[in-house]
């Protein structure tokens, strides 16, 4: 009876030693799959659902998603340029479109940054156009006109509200104290115009932009761009290189019979330091291999091509992205001249 208890008791350790095993394997299994799935989940920040960095980011993180083993891509929804170069320093986001005026101010340390944000370009992706949108009704032809108005200068932490601010102060007037500000997104500015609570809106984006479309298409609401070209070389002036300007064509949006010559600025595709040079070369690979299926997304990935993904951003290529350009036989141009009034203090 004692030899069959301790062979009992000894077949008992055995079992249980054996179980012990499994249960420790299992539990490394599920900590590593669960620290590879952690690292495998990026994010894009793209901007509010009434502008065109959403769509884009969407239909990028899918192709990238389905393109790249290993990997899985979701587009968020943010305030856009400035609250994603945040993101981007946080590590909150993997990737985000920022406009080429932020990114320059993020990586020079430039207000509204408190300190340089060390970031890359890996795609010049389109040029962002600057739009103010007002009526027929409202007397409004040019942006000194905005004075005593009701006007949107975009949703904070927006590029649309740095460029606005800086258009208003090149017209002579004060963004604070000259017009009646509101800080709504496309959207939302667009809503506004429709129940009459606003005159016009500052919006930087892509052609076309969905909001400007749908308030066009409103019945009794006449849709008017105006012009504002004639500030583009204060700007470039005072601030650096990546404001031209370029013109948003007759029948962009309904009832937009007439050309309207705009300031524009380059959109990038912004990554961080830490970014996976062998990623970043995937990435821009991917995008460009499925060009097509991006322009079905919206119309300005038209824009991606080889060419232009190389050139003009106002920051530095990622090193991935570099490689990528030189083996396609490509010399990427970055970092265009700033002023001095745009580099960061002493």
């Amino acid at each position: 009876m004692e030899t069959t208890r301790r062979g009992g008791r000894a077949r008992t350790r055995r079992g249980f030693g054996a179980l012990l095993s499994v249960v420790v394997v299992a539990i490394a299994l599920a900590v590593q799959i669960g620290g590879v799935a952690a690292q495998t989940r990026l994010s894009i920040a793209t901007g509010g659902t009434g502008g065109v960095y959403y769509p884009y980011g969407g239909g990028l993180a899918n192709i990238l998603s389905d393109s790249i083993d290993g990997i899985e891509v979701t587009a968020e929804v943010t305030a856009a340029s400035v609250d994603n170069m945040l993101l981007i320093e946080s590590g909150d986001a993997d990737m985000a479109f920022v406009l080429g005026d932020t990114a320059f101010d993020a990586v020079s340390g430039n207000a509204p940054f408190e300190a340089p944000i060390e970031a890359y370009a890996l795609a010049t992706l389109y040029d962002n156009y600057t739009h103010v949108v007002t009526t027929d009704d409202a007397g409004i032809n040019g942006v000194a006109d905005l004075r005593g108005k009701r006007v949107s200068t975009g949703a904070p932490g927006s590029g649309t509200e740095v460029i606005a601010n800086r258009m208003l102060e090149a017209a002579g007037l004060n963004p604070e104290t000259d017009i009646e500000r509101e800080q709504l997104g496309a959207a939302e500015s667009a809503a506004a115009i429709k129940d009459r609570r606003l005159d016009a809106f500052f919006w930087s984006g892509g052609l076309p932009t969905g909001a400007v479309t749908d308030l066009g298409a409103t019945p009794n609401i006449a849709l008017k761009l105006v012009g504002n070209a004639d500030l583009t070389d204060g700007l470039s002036e005072r601030y650096g290189d990546f404001y031209t300007t370029a013109t948003i064509p007759g029948g962009t949006y309904p009832g937009q019979d007439e050309a309207v010559d705009v300031v524009v600025v380059p959109n990038l595709l912004v990554v961080g330091a830490e970014f996976d040079e062998q990623l970043a070369y995937d990435v821009i690979r991917v995008m460009l291999e499925n060009q097509p299926e991006l322009v079905t997304v919206h119309p300005e990935a038209r824009n991606l091509t080889l060419e232009n993904a190389s050139q003009n951003s106002p920051i530095p290529f990622h090193p991935g992205a570099i490689r990528f350009f030189e083996e396609m036989g490509v010399t990427p141009n970055a970092s265009p001249e700033a002023s001095p009034a745009a580099s960061p203090p002493a």
